[in-house]
C-alpha cells in the first residue's frame, strides 16, 4: 500500500507538533495542550481565534486519517483470517468469538461475552476519560473567574460579620438601651385604613430604589428634548445673523427643515407618552415647528433691538461726553484770555 500522504495530512501533523505513526493518546494532548494556548476564550496572551480553528481542523484530518488506517489494518487482518479460513476449514469453531477463550464451544460464548462487557466498560471510561479533559481545558478558562467572584464574595461576607460583631459589642455594652421607641413596633404602614399595606409596601419598596414609572421617564425626556432643540436653532439663528443673503438664507432653510423633522419624532414620541398616562389631563399636545421657528425669529429680532438700542444710548453717551470736553475746553480758553 502506499505511503503517500495528502499535502493537507502532512501539514496536520506539523501544525499538531506531531510525528506520523504516533498513538491517538498523543494527539488528544496534543490538541489540548495547544487548545489551551489559541482558544479565544482561555484568557491566554497568546489566544488567537484563527489558529484556534486551523488547530481544530488538524485534529480531526489526523483523527481521520489514523481512523483510515485502522481500518486498513482490519480489513487486511480481516483477509488473511478469510485465508487462514479456507486453509483450514477444520479449525473453524475456533475463530468464531473474534477468537477469544477456550474450551468447549460454550464455555468459548460465556468468555466472549464477559469480554465484550469489559471492552464496553473500557470504551465507557475512556470515553468519560476524553470529556474530563475536555472540560478541563475549558475550565481552566473559568477559573480565574471563579477566583474573582469567590475573592468578592469572602470580603462581603467579612465584612457583614464584623457589622455583625460590632452591633452585638454594643448591644452588650448596652449602647442601644435608650433608644427612642423601644418596645414598641415599628410604623411599617401609613395611618391611611384603605391603602392595601402589601402594594404600600411595594410602592415604598420601588420609590426607594429610585424607581419611576414609564409615563413619568417619558415626560422627562419630551421636556429635555424640546429644551435641547430650541437651544439649538437659537443657536443656530444667531449664528446665520443678519441681514439676511442668499447663502445665509440657504443654511437657514436647511436649519428649519432638519428642525421640523426632530419636532416630527418628538411628536411620536408624545403619542407613546398619552398611550401610557394614567391621567387624561397630563396628557400633551403636539408641538408646531413652524410657530416654534416664528417664536425664534422673534427672539432673534428683539435681541438685535435690543443690541441696537443698546449701541445707540452707548454712541450717545460717547457724544455728550466729547460736547463735554469740548465745552471745558472752550471755557479754559476764554478764561485764559481774560486774564
Amino acid at each position: 500500500m502506499s505511503e503517500h500522504k495528502p499535502q493537507n495530512v502532512i501539514d496536520s501533523y506539523k501544525l499538531l507538533k506531531l510525528q506520523e505513526g504516533c498513538s491517538l493518546d498523543d494527539v488528544k494532548n496534543s490538541f489540548l495542550e495547544l487548545a489551551k494556548q489559541y482558544h479565544p476564550d482561555s484568557g491566554s496572551v497568546t489566544a488567537d481565534s484563527t489558529i484556534f480553528v486551523q488547530i481544530e481542523e488538524a485534529y480531526r484530518v489526523v483523527v481521520n486519517d489514523m481512523a483510515k488506517k485502522i481500518k486498513s489494518r482490519d480489513k487486511e487482518e480481516e483477509e488473511d483470517e478469510d485465508k487462514l479460513k479456507s486453509k483450514a476449514v477444520q479449525h473453524r469453531q475456533y475463530l468464531n468469538f473474534e477468537g477469544i477463550g477456550f474450551g468447549t464451544p460454550s464455555q468459548r460464548e460465556r468468555q466472549y461475552i464477559q469480554f465484550r462487557v469489559d471492552r464496553a466498560s473500557e470504551q465507557i471510561m475512556e470515553y468519560r476519560q476524553r470529556q474530563m479533559d475536555r472540560e478541563l481545558a475549558m475550565g481552566d478558562v473559568m477559573l480565574a473567574k471563579d477566583l474573582k467572584q469567590s475573592k468578592k464574595a469572602k470580603i462581603t461576607q467579612a465584612i457583614e460579620r464584623l457589622v455583625e460583631d460590632l452591633i452585638q459589642e454594643s448591644m452588650a455594652k448596652g449602647d442601644f438601651d435608650n433608644l427612642s421607641g423601644k418596645g414598641k413596633p415599628l410604623q411599617k404602614f401609613s395611618d391611611c385604613p384603605h391603602i392595601d399595606p402589601m402594594t404600600h409596601n411595594l410602592n415604598r419598596i420601588l420609590i426607594d430604589n429610585g424607581y419611576q414609572p414609564e409615563w413619568i421617564l417619558i415626560q422627562k425626556e419630551i421636556r429635555e428634548t424640546i429644551e435641547k432643540l430650541r437651544k439649538t436653532i437659537i443657536a443656530s439663528r444667531n449664528k446665520v445673523g443678519d441681514p439676511m443673503t442668499i447663502q445665509k438664507e440657504k443654511q437657514w432653510k436647511e436649519v428649519c427643515e432638519e428642525f421640523r423633522e426632530n419636532i416630527k419624532i418628538l411628536n411620536k414620541r408624545i403619542n407613546d407618552f398619552n398611550l401610557v398616562v394614567p391621567i387624561l389631563s397630563r396628557q400633551m399636545v403636539h408641538f408646531n415647528a413652524d410657530k416654534e421657528i416664528a417664536h425664534v425669529q422673534d427672539i432673534f429680532e428683539a435681541q438685535m433691538k435690543n443690541k441696537a438700542e443698546a449701541e445707540a444710548k452707548k454712541t450717545e453717551a460717547e457724544m455728550e461726553h466729547g460736547r463735554h470736553d469740548i465745552k471745558t475746553i472752550v471755557l479754559k480758553w476764554i478764561a485764559r484770555i481774560l486774564k
